[in-house]
């Protein structure tokens, strides 16, 4: 039989932009211990540790919680693009419901480069070609540009064609993570914006600004999983509940069209997963960290969340039911656009910000009476987490 998975000690570190960051070994190991800290156990509780990162060499894991202490626990590393944070929890959970262990470590760390997203190896057959390749077939007149830029302003621009909602719904949902990014000490953009600053910037692609785009940024994050027998045992009462979790990775409905391309029909299948397995649905949720690393990718998986209906989401963000006040908050953290994005350590920061929300450990962004969380981690190549907690 399997047993409920708990979340008992998160931490990251500040988000920092190329340049101005520590080794990622340095950023890890400040996670890791922040996290066991939080938990109140030892290192020596850890039974295995999963170790997320897209940029680096083999076994960087090793090294990076070498710095914590070396114990010989099985390490394992995990690059699943940007969901590879969300894909290391989602294996220490099975870890931990499977009975095999009772305590494990997930953490994630990224140092990144300025500019887009690139890829290191050009002498073998590049993972998203065929993305891509179908991307140029339904739309074979778009301009060049990198390819994350290309494929979520594709998506933006089916989005607005297929709906017809105004244009600005982008730059809205940029105001909104900016508004709540304020209060996120942890945020790496803390200066408000406006709708009109978010659509005069300089554009990046058609319908896409500067400020609809995360940035690339350095950072880590960390989460302690066990079983609620380790929680009991150890005098642990803050214990947060993973209800559910799923991963999806693309169907044949992928090719569909440029939303699906980026994970629409992903987000969908596993959003149903878990709301089905859960016995829980969208309409309970009360806060939720999704995966915004574009604000046209925000509004679509508004959609497939379940948040609101096909062709709705302009209806819901003018009727602020993302934000606080609303049906549903949605990135208290400020999400990936004000807070950042290394691709390693999203995940499980995401992890962290509702796990600290549902113990009403969030300040200023707390969001009142947080009981229900709903975690959504896109990676294209290509795979979606979406993960429930409870408190």
């Amino acid at each position: 039989m399997s047993r409920n998975a708990k979340v008992i000690g998160v931490n990251m570190v500040k988000f920092k932009k190329p340049g101005t960051h520590e080794p990622y070994e340095k950023m890890a190991s400040k996670a890791i211990k922040g996290a066991l800290e939080d938990a109140g156990i030892d290192y020596k509780e850890i039974q295995q540790a999963y170790a997320s990162y897209v940029y680096g060499d083999s076994t960087c894991g090793q090294t990076a919680l070498y710095q914590v202490g070396m114990t010989g626990i099985p390490v394992i590393n995990v690059n699943n693009n940007c969901s590879s944070g969300s894909t290391a929890l989602f294996l220490a959970r099975q870890a931990v419901e499977s009975g095999a262990l009772d305590c494990v470590l997930a953490f994630g760390f990224e140092e990144m480069r300025p500019g887009a997203l690139s890829s290191n190896w050009n002498d073998r057959t590049a993972p998203l070609g065929w993305a891509l390749d179908r991307l140029n077939e339904l739309k074979p007149d778009l301009p060049e540009g990198p390819r994350a830029i290309k494929m979520f302003g594709t998506a933006g621009k089916e989005y607005l064609d297929k709906y017809n909602p105004n244009a600005d719904i982008f730059a809205k949902v940029a105001v909104k993570s900016r508004s709540h990014a304020i209060n996120n000490p942890y945020s790496l953009f803390d200066t408000p914006l406006t709708v009109e600053e978010v659509m005069n910037a300089p554009i990046i692609f058609p319908n896409l600004t500067r400020f609809m785009a995360c940035p690339p940024t350095c950072g880590a994050a960390a989460a302690i999983v066990c079983s609620e027998e380790f929680a009991r045992k150890h005098g642990i009462h803050d214990a947060v509940e993973i209800v559910a979790q799923s991963m999806t990775t693309d169907t044949i409905e992928s090719y569909d069209n440029p939303m699906n391309l980026v994970g629409a029909d992903m987000t969908w299948h596993a959003a149903q997963q878990v709301y089905e397995k859960a016995g829980i649905g969208p309409e309970d949720v009360n806060v939720l960290e999704l995966h915004d690393c574009f604000t046209p990718n925000e509004v679509i998986t508004y959609e497939g969340l379940g948040l609101c209906g096909y062709g709705e989401a302009e209806k819901f963000i003018n009727d602020q039911d993302n934000t606080y006040g609303g049906k549903y908050v949605v990135n208290p953290s400020g999400g990936l656009m004000s807070k950042g994005h290394p691709l390693g350590a999203t995940g499980l920061a995401q992890c962290t910000e509702l796990v600290w929300q549902l113990r009403g450990q969030a300040g200023k962004r707390q969001v009142e009476g947080a009981k229900i969380a709903l975690q959504h981690n896109l990676g294209l190549g290509g795979a979606c987490v979406v993960t429930m907690y409870s408190k």
